[in-house]
């Protein structure tokens, strides 16, 4: 039987409150998910009447993890994943990418929204050689997702940390930068680094759609300049081509119409 776990934590304890939209349960939405309510839909829909651009975004953002994990695993080696801020299941999630190529690959997915705990059986549906678990705990508790990741993964061996459309939900950007490298820390030389986030400077009329949803009542989410997020790598060593907004890393080489750019910015990192 594959090796699978579930670790609660308060998260596990919170009700799913269907009166308040919530980012995840939009982002499977705008996914063309079911696992949402009229209340993420009617915030949906009032972004995208907006910015309808939202969509590519969030598909956007999902075909850059793909390629992502597809990368490190094929081509860096890498066998251990740490998801933080996982969001609702749906189609190609970390295991199913990672453990196609490589079946004995190990994944640790973190998030603190219930209604992802509810739906984490499709989360652990690892292959016999490999292993999934889900972890109840929210970013801003790294000490706390490192002491439950470590009872999956051998933190000393190279992984792949993976913190896609997170960060922006952390406010600070220095407590954020100390979210990143407290988690960094922990992980050994030949791990590496992806995230991706919404960004600034590139569409005034997705900041002015995102500046609606923070005051929907929904937990904020903050775009960040490029600059910002970069700094997020700072004493790691960037993959070509460096922190790009995402269709233009490393694009399918049957893209077409070519990737234009778009206001979400990413990259991969190794550490020394």
């Amino acid at each position: 039987m594959p090796d699978q776990a579930s670790t609660p934590g308060p998260a596990a304890h919170q009700k799913i409150d269907t009166s308040v939209p919530h980012s995840a349960r939009i982002w499977n939405y705008w996914l063309g998910g079911k696992d949402n309510y009229p209340v993420d839909k009617e915030a949906g829909d009032a972004y995208t009447a907006v910015f309808p651009g939202i969509v590519t975004i969030a598909r956007s953002s999902r075909a850059f993890l793909r390629r992502n994990i597809t990368y490190l695993v094929s081509e860096a080696g890498i066998r251990q994943f740490l998801d933080v801020g996982t969001g609702l299941p749906t189609a190609d999630n970390t295991h199913q990418v990672a453990q196609r190529i490589a079946p004995e690959t190990r994944i640790v997915y973190v998030d603190n929204d219930p209604m992802v705990l509810a739906h984490a059986r499709t989360l652990l549906d690892s292959t016999p050689q490999g292993a999934t678990a889900y972890v109840a705990a929210d970013v801003t508790e790294p000490d706390r997702i490192l002491a439950a990741a470590a009872e999956t993964l051998d933190l000393t061996r190279p992984t792949a940390l993976i913190l896609s459309n997170i960060l922006g939900h952390v406010a600070d950007p220095d407590q954020a930068r100390s979210i990143v490298t407290r988690l960094m820390d922990a992980l050994p030389s030949g791990s590496y680094l992806s995230i991706n986030d919404g960004s600034q400077g590139i569409d005034p009329v997705f900041e002015q759609a995102q500046d609606a949803y923070n005051e929907s009542g929904a937990v904020p989410y903050n775009l960040r300049t490029v600059d910002q997020i970069t700094a997020f790598f700072d004493g790691l060593d960037l993959i070509d081509p460096g922190v790009v907004s995402v269709p233009l890393w490393r694009p399918d080489a049957t893209a077409s119409p070519a990737p234009e750019p778009i206001g979400e910015h990413g990259g991969l990192a190794r550490k020394p």
